[in-house]
């Protein structure tokens, strides 16, 4: 608990830190930073994938990981040189990615097999499509609440495992159905409505927080602002929470307990962003169409 408590003051610092470079470093150029983020989650994350799985060849992961964590870059790299949708640079990265992938089984089908090249085809879109999902949440345009979405996503996803961790404690053992016994067996419902819970009142301190730091939020919405958060909250502590548990059925079929042991106390990268990967596509959906 000691370790686990000491990494999540130091991820909160880092989260601080880089929120504060979003928003006094003119011209968007803060953001990059979040990129950095974002480029450190992808390549750590299809490293750790790759490895749980077994079976890929050197060459497909050197691959996979390169253009794995080139989504992030080239997404950055459209929106602010080309000024184009960052999502054409995303699509040239994971394809020429995938392609690669594809030729190296029917050239190197010695070293390469359909399970290896399914493995890097998943690394693909779980740490590289869903790491660029983050990033084009770090890009909305200021019209489109880009710092408020950051903010709302980087509290929504703790305040939900604070949330579901907490009141599992508390209730569990009073209330203890399962929520899903084959993939997680320590998850119970209860702790996936203090979960819920936590996540509404992480999507309400997010907004009020934006507010008193300054922010003045433009939602284009038929209802009060907050009560669109706190509906945007409840669906991303749900996205979440199935992010959680769809790495631990990942984790189950590699017959691990963690992805790595790369942050004390949490296990791998993925263990720390698995529900933030998810809770990202809902977030990014959300507030293109509050915009």
């Amino acid at each position: 608990m000691k370790a686990r408590t000491l990494t999540s003051v130091v991820y909160v610092l880092v989260v601080v830190a880089l929120c504060a470079a979003k928003w006094l470093i003119p011209r968007g150029y803060g953001s990059l930073l979040f990129d950095a983020l974002f480029c450190i989650v992808a390549a750590t994350g299809s490293f750790e994938l790759i490895r749980a799985f077994g079976g890929v060849s050197a060459l497909q992961r050197a691959v996979t990981i390169t253009f794995s964590t080139l989504a992030v870059p080239m997404y950055a790299l459209f929106v602010y040189l080309i000024g184009s949708d960052g999502w054409t640079g995303t699509a040239i990265a994971l394809g020429t990615g995938a392609l690669a992938v594809c030729v190296m089984f029917v050239a190197d089908h010695a070293r390469s097999n359909m399970k290896s090249t399914l493995v890097c085809l998943f690394t693909l879109v779980y740490a590289g499509l869903l790491t660029a999902v983050l990033s084009a949440v770090n890009h909305l345009p200021e019209e489109g609440n880009s710092m408020l979405a950051v903010i709302f996503m980087f509290m929504c996803v703790p305040f939900t495992d604070a949330g579901a961790y907490l009141i599992g404690m508390a209730l569990g053992r009073f209330i203890p159905f399962k929520l899903a016994p084959v993939v997680s067996p320590h998850k119970t419902v209860v702790g996936a409505v203090g979960g819920v819970i936590g996540g509404i009142a992480g999507a309400v301190a997010a907004y009020y927080l934006f507010i008193a730091l300054g922010g003045t939020p433009s939602l284009s919405v038929a209802m009060p602002e907050v009560v669109a958060m706190i509906i945007v909250g409840l669906v991303t502590s749900v996205a979440t929470q199935f992010g959680d548990l769809f790495e631990s059925a990942v984790k189950r079929e590699c017959g691990i307990k963690d992805m790595g042991k790369l942050l004390p106390g949490h296990g791998g990268m993925l263990d720390r962003f698995d529900g933030t990967l998810f809770a990202g596509i809902v977030v990014l959906l959300a507030f293109i169409f509050m915009a």
